[in-house]
This record gives C-alpha cells, structure tokens and sequence, in this order.
C-alpha cells in the first residue's frame, strides 16, 4: 500500500499529541505513583528515568521506523518486510493487537470507575469520609455489575464516535485538544498540592513530600524494585503493543523520529512526575499512607479531598483528569487492532471499530462481574480481572517487545534501523552508532522481564 492511498498525520504537533497522549494514561497517574509510594520514592524514579531512556527509547524509535518503512500497520508491515510471504515475524503484529484487546477489556472498565468518581465528587459524596467509609463506597460499587457495566459502555460508545471518525478527524484532533487540557489540570492539581500545609498532628510539609520524592534512597532498592521499573515503561510509553508501529505508517519520510520519540517520552515522564507532585504532598500533609498500594486513588485520595477546603471540585477535577489520561491512551490502544485488522481483512474503517469493541465488550464482562459474583473464579491464581492484566501487560507486551528486538538486532539489523529512524532527522537527536552493541544485549533483558513476569 502507497503513501498517497492512506491516511498520514496532518501535522507533526498532531502526531506528537496523539502518540504522547497513547503514552499518558492511567500508568502515569494511578500506577506510577503507587508503585514509587511502594518501593521507595526517589530511587524507583531515578531507576525508571534510566529505563525509559536506555529501554524505552531504542524500541519506541524502532516500532515508529518500521511504521514508517512499510507504511503498513504490523501484520502486513513485517509480511512486506519479509518479501510478501507469511511469517513468524508476523506475530509482532498479531500479538501486540490482541494484547490491545485484551488490555481494553479491563482498561476501559478502570475509566468506567474514574467517570463514577468524578461524578460521586460533584455530588459532595466525599465530604468528610474516613478510610473504611471510601472502601464501602468502592466495595459497593464493584458488587453492582449494571453500574460498572453502564460506565464501561459511556466510555466504550465515546470512544468508538472517536476512532471511528479516522485519522485526522478522530484521533489526531481529539487527542490535539485534549492534551492540553491534560496539562492544565496537572499543573493546576500541583500547584494546589505544593501550596498545602500540614492538616493533621503528624502530618508533614508539601516540602518535605518533595525531597522523599525526588532524592534517592539506594537502600531500599531492591531487584523487585527494578523490575517494576521496567514493566512500569512497557506500560506507560506503550511498547510492545503495536500501536507505535500503527502511528510510524502515517508518518511522511522527513519526519524526525529520534527527535519526535525523545518528546514523546519527555512528555509521558513529565506527567508521571507531576502525577507524584499532585498526590505526595497531599499524602504527606494529611499524614497517609504513601505505601497504600493499588487503593491509592480509590480509597485515599478520597478521604483527603473530603477533608480538604473546596474539595468537591478539587476531587472532580482530579478524577476527570484520570478519565481523560485514561481516554487519551485507550484511544492508542484501540487504534491498534481496528487499523490492522481493517487493514488485513478488507474491512470499512468504521465496521471494523464497532466489531473490535463488541469484542472487548464481551470480554470486559468477566473482568466486571470478577470484582462481585465471579471473584471465586481464578485463572493463574488471579481473578479474572487481575489475570487480564497479567497476560496482556506482563506477558504479551514483553512478547512483542522481545520479537521487535529480535527482528531489529538479527533480521532487520541495526545498520537498517538506524538509517530508517534517522531519515529526516534534523538535529543532534539521532540514532547513534554507539547503541548497537546494546541493540543485541537488549533481547535478553526483554527476555529476563518476560520470565520475571511468567
């Protein structure tokens, strides 16, 4: 398939937009900042920049390059790249949109919940409440299937109006005005945050909450640490996952994919970062648990924004940015299997985004009904729910890391990728030569992570 006979970014702020916010979502906001309350504070985010630039970097210029190369998306993309003829290598493509459908099919359940949040904060119903009182709202919840599923299909039926309007019209603009948005209420949220004092006997300074944050404790890394590290860049820039290769066949041969990849990423860390400056010093001020774990967001943040001044639109705010970070990377997600899957079987764009989300539809019904009537059912020793996250994050991703790796260090090789990533580099930003050796090191990292997760 030609350039001219598919759709291209209209512009390459709209691509950045629309890519950087696939990277930003509940990663960012939710699971970056319990996973740095659990291990630590400021190694585990030392350790995750690292990650990000040696790991995250490399694969993400990559997947965009071999978008670009084939202006397919996955499955043909390495079918061409291949000489036309099926392959193993096709499974990069397979893999990665079914680890999308999969992935959604729990995901967008989560934004179900964070739109039932922003609405119960509106209506005041966090005034004054105490943590058992935020476990029984979140407890009552999960026990309603209709409620949860009502939620998920609010979400499901936005999204689809999205994709379904393409490209330029659907993805670029949407994400191109909700990116923005995204930042203005980041930095609003931790200017308030920063601006706070200690509320209760024992609680401490937004200052203090700041220098746990940010200044290493090397001691309490820990391998566990570092591995969590790694899966926490697979999830938040989204490799592994076929959408950076989808997004790189809309690009135009002078894009500049190092320069263009290092904001990306810039973009998705930044707000990963001020997600900790929102919610550390709120921590640290009203004397909670910065190690809560998952239930930071649904049981502590509560209370907090329940007993803070103007809490009811401080926590509508905070909830409705979840949403929209939430909204902007499920829209990556789902972009994945409807380009691909329109692509390989010869189906209209819009069909094809209306299938895909039945199916996810379907399959978010056990993750719904996981949480109340079906929570005695386990695959691997996890509801189904939790398996869903398991098998699409800590399984598929890294399978389909580990495959583009593979591809790039002994098929593709590193003298191919390195002139496809720096075609139309304009600046210093570019593919060194110097990366190659760890281009073959690489794999067997991303084989290590696949084993941990198994």
């Amino acid at each position: 398939m030609s350039d001219t006979k598919r759709e291209s970014w209209g512009s390459r702020i709209g691509f950045i937009f629309a890519a950087a916010g696939f990277a930003i979502g509940l990663g960012n906001i939710w699971r970056f900042p319990y996973l740095v309350g659990t291990y630590g504070g400021g190694a585990f985010v030392l350790v995750y920049v690292i990650i990000c630039a040696l790991i995250g970097w490399p694969l993400l210029t990559a997947e965009f390059a071999l978008g670009r190369r084939t202006k397919l998306t996955p499955i043909l993309a390495m079918r061409k790249l291949e000489g036309g003829k099926p392959t193993l290598w096709s499974l990069i493509g397979w893999v990665g949109c079914i680890a999308c459908v999969i992935l959604l099919s729990y995901y967008l359940v989560i934004i179900g919940w964070m739109v039932r949040y922003s609405v119960l904060a509106v209506c005041g119903k966090f005034t004054g409440v105490q943590p058992a009182d935020t476990k029984a709202i979140f407890n009552a919840f999960m026990a309603n299937p209709l409620e949860l599923a009502f939620y998920t299909l609010i979400v499901i039926a936005v999204l689809g109006i999205t994709i379904a309007r393409g490209l330029k019209k659907g993805v670029e603009a949407v994400c191109t005005w909700l990116l923005p948005i995204l930042a203005v209420l980041i930095v609003i949220l931790a200017i308030r945050s920063l601006t706070m004092t200690p509320q209760v006997e024992g609680g401490r300074t937004a200052l203090d909450a700041i220098k746990w944050y940010l200044t290493p404790d090397f001691s309490k890394l820990s391998g566990k640490a570092i591995l969590a590290a790694l899966g926490q860049s697979f999830f938040s820039i989204g490799i592994g996952i076929a959408t950076a290769i989808v997004y790189g066949s809309y690009l135009h041969d002078d894009s500049d994919i190092p320069q263009d990849s290092i904001m990306i990423i810039t973009l998705d860390t930044g707000f990963a970062l001020l997600a900790g400056v929102v919610i550390f010093p709120a921590l640290f001020c009203y004397g909670m648990d910065v190690g809560s774990g998952p239930s930071l967001l649904m049981e502590t943040m509560p209370v907090i924004f329940g007993q803070m001044a103007g809490g009811t639109l401080w926590g509508a705010l905070f909830f409705f940015l979840v949403a929209v970070a939430g909204f902007t990377s499920a829209i990556g997600y789902l972009e994945a299997p409807v380009a691909s899957f329109a692509e390989y079987f010869h189906v209209d764009r819009k069909k094809m985004t209306w299938i895909v989300l039945a199916i996810i539809f379907v399959l978010s019904i056990p993750s719904i009904l996981s949480q109340s009537v079906w929570g005695g059912v386990k695959l691997h020793g996890k509801i189904i729910f939790d398996f869903a996250d398991w098998l699409s994050g800590d399984i598929m991703m890294p399978v389909d890391a580990l495959l583009i790796s593979l591809y790039v260090a002994f098929v593709w090789k590193f003298r191919e990728y390195q002139l496809e990533a720096n075609q139309g580099a304009k600046t210093f930003a570019r593919v060194p030569s110097i990366l190659q050796p760890w281009m073959y090191v690489l794999p067997f990292v991303l084989a290590f992570i696949l084993y941990r997760g198994i």
